[in-house]
């Protein structure tokens, strides 16, 4: 019986979910926070990765040549702020207070605040794939923000908040990456 076929098209996205690494145990299981944190309005999530490569010489010829990874990187667009996001990033808490009509949602960046390890995940929409009602998943395992996230404002038009990760492979089992083609598309936990 043939199997899924290993190759597809990729074609848009239509989620992204960060979710909280609260323990990687060597030799043992990644743990993840109960909940995943939508990443609203995603628009774009690209994974890349740097390679070392050495060469040995000798008796004026190449004889070997080595590579291997030397880190996984990834970038998020995303069209909406998320203050829950932000305290999965970058640490700290959302904190609501008040009734209607004077309701209030603060996340606040202090001293104390430490960015974490998180896993990111996205999606291809169903038929974003070779796979007739099927999708695609890519899972960075373990990231870190690389450089603080693009906040703000901007004058006429929307503020596209952006975001960079550096990933490392988890202690517990040695992954960086994890790309996964769906028969019938599976929403992200």
């Amino acid at each position: 019986m043939p199997g899924l076929s290993h190759v597809t098209k990729m074609f848009s996205i239509v989620d992204c979910k960060i979710t909280a690494l609260t323990a990687d145990p060597v030799g043992g299981t990644p743990v993840y926070a109960s909940s995943s944190v939508d990443v609203p309005g995603i628009k774009s999530l690209a994974i890349s990765g740097n390679m070392q490569s050495k060469t040995l010489r000798g008796d004026n010829t190449l004889l070997d040549t080595s590579a291997y990874i030397d880190g996984v990187t990834g970038a998020a667009e995303h069209a909406l702020l998320s203050l829950d996001a932000l305290a999965v990033m970058l640490g700290g808490t959302v904190t609501d207070s008040g009734t209607t009509p004077a309701q209030k949602s603060v996340w606040d960046l202090t001293n104390l605040s430490a960015p974490s390890y998180f896993k990111i995940e996205g999606v291809t929409p169903p038929n974003g794939s070779s796979l007739i009602g099927g999708d695609v998943h890519v899972v960075l395992h373990k990231v870190q923000l690389s450089k603080f996230p693009e906040l703000g404002f901007a004058g006429d038009d929307y503020r596209i908040p952006k975001f960079e990760v550096s990933a490392v492979p988890l202690a517990s089992n040695g992954k960086w990456l994890s790309i996964t083609f769906n028969e019938t598309a599976v929403a992200i936990p």
